[in-house]
Formats: C-alpha cells, sequence, structure tokens
C-alpha cells in the first residue's frame, strides 16, 4: 500500500478531513523548503504537495508563478526538487509527498531517468497538470511498479468521457479543480461544487480533493463538507514569498509563514467528518 493510500485511510478512518498544503520546491531556497516541509508536518499536514518550478505555468496565478519565479532565480530544478525530498525523508519517513508540475521538464529529463530518481528520492505521488489521461500510459507502466501514485485534475469543464478514463487510471487521490480559471482565484458556486463531487463518487471509490481558491478557515470548511480533503496552494505561496525580503530563516518565522495551515487544520479538526 502506498504512503498516500495508507495516510488517507488513516485520516478517513479517524473521522478526519485530510488537510494538503502546496509549496514550491526552491522557493526561496532549498534548505528553507526542507524547514517548511517539516514545519507543515507540525502544523497538521497530511500530504505535502511539492511544485515542480517551471517558467511557464500555464495553470497557476501570479501568486504561485511569482514563487516558481523565485525559484528558479535560485537554480531551482529537477535536482532541487530530488534532493528536497531525499532531506525530508532523513527525518520523516510517513508524511506522502506529491511532485506536482507540468510535463516539459519531465519529459526533457525523460520519463525512466525521472521516475528512478522520484522514486530514490521518496517521492509518493505524481500530478502532471499538463500531461492528458490519454497520453499516460508510458508513465504509468513506469511509475505503477515503484508504488508512485499518479493523480490527475478533474475540472468542472472536464468530459464524462474523460472523467471516466480519469477515474480508471488514477490512483492516491482525485484532485478536483474547484473553479474555472486559475489557482488563487475566489470560489463562487459551492452548490456547484458538491454537485460534481457526488457525480464523481458515483464513478470512483477514490478520496477526492478540492483545490484552487481555498484560502482561508470558511473556504477550507465548505470545501471539506463536500469532498475529502482540501490543498491549500496560493494562499501559503504568497505568505512563503514574505521570506524574500529577509535574512532570516529562524523556526519561528517559518512557523509564522505557516500559521495558516494550522489554523486550517484546527478548524477542520473542529467540525465532524
Amino acid at each position: 500500500m502506498s504512503r498516500i493510500k495508507s495516510c488517507i485511510a488513516a485520516a478517513q478512518a479517524a473521522g478526519r478531513k485530510a488537510l494538503i498544503p502546496y509549496i514550491v520546491a526552491g522557493d526561496p531556497d532549498h534548505e528553507t523548503t526542507v524547514a517548511l516541509m517539516h514545519q507543515l508536518v507540525r502544523d497538521g499536514a497530511d500530504i505535502i504537495e511539492l511544485g515542480m518550478p517551471f517558467s511557464d505555468p500555464s495553470s497557476d496565478g501570479a501568486i504561485i508563478q511569482l514563487g516558481a519565479e523565485r525559484a528558479l532565480r535560485n537554480g531551482a530544478g529537477l535536482d532541487t526538487v530530488f534532493s528536497v525530498v531525499s532531506q525530508f525523508r532523513q527525518q520523516d519517513d510517513s508524511t506522502p509527498v506529491v511532485l506536482m508540475g507540468y510535463l516539459n521538464p519531465v519529459e526533457i529529463m525523460g520519463y525512466p531517468a525521472f521516475v528512478e530518481q522520484a522514486a530514490e528520492a521518496g517521492a509518493d505521488g505524481l500530478l502532471l497538470v499538463d500531461l492528458p489521461v490519454s497520453a499516460a500510459e508510458s508513465l504509468l507502466a513506469l511509475t505503477q511498479p515503484r508504488d508512485i501514485d499518479v493523480i490527475f485534475l478533474v475540472a468542472p469543464t472536464t468530459t464524462d468521457r474523460r472523467i471516466a478514463a480519469i477515474c480508471e487510471h488514477s490512483s492516491g487521490y482525485l484532485y478536483y479543480v474547484s473553479l474555472k480559471g486559475v489557482t488563487g482565484a475566489a470560489i463562487s458556486d459551492t452548490g456547484e461544487i458538491a454537485g460534481r463531487v457526488a457525480g464523481l463518487r458515483a464513478q470512483t471509490e477514490l478520496p477526492i480533493m478540492v483545490g484552487f481558491g481555498i484560502k482561508d478557515n470558511a473556504s477550507a470548511l465548505a470545501m471539506a463538507a463536500v469532498s475529502d480533503g482540501v490543498i491549500v496552494g496560493s494562499a501559503l505561496v504568497q505568505k512563503i514569498g514574505e521570506l524574500s525580503d529577509t535574512d532570516s530563516r529562524e523556526a519561528s518565522l517559518i512557523a509564522d509563514k505557516t500559521a495558516l495551515i494550522a489554523a486550517i487544520r484546527q478548524a477542520l479538526d473542529s467540525k465532524p467528518a
């Protein structure tokens, strides 16, 4: 059983909603990324989505684009991503890490080399935003023997035919995009999201996580009420961006920047699953 499946099963058994923060590897630097990951676990994160910095993150809004730019300016690339995960694993062998990003850097490295290095580093999942499920067969053939879950996005505009294929080939969890647009936009119709998530449940037994637009306790609670967990990205990356304005990397300052996650964890745990 993969770390992701075990983690979510344990959360569900405890009546607990999964909390999945997203940060960019190398933002603002390698060592701080590792420290942020450990702090997020202390704050109550169940799974960490680690962004692979890319120069053209087309599905991301300005905040995550700036995070990627900060990382790239510091020389971050796939080597940084693997190194961050490997260093994190030296102290934490249980928290699942999902690598999230775009297809271009992975194709340049080559699927076999990428999957091998991701597995050796200790990554548990892979989400490539612009990889259609119809083109994922060769990647899945490499990830499945290494117990790396491949996660796909389901958007409000995803067709029924494509949803069926995604449900067939996904593992770990489904990532439901709560809105039409890029990361950082606001959620506008909770009722519509609830209906679409209910439709997904009729097609798969995979856990369903909701992301995009979750930025505070209220939005997290609203989305957790209709799903198995929530993903928090832009609001956290925006706070991490403030670390670039100081030379200090003290633990107390890092904890201050991730306090949003601790607050959401407390809010989620205060409500019955």
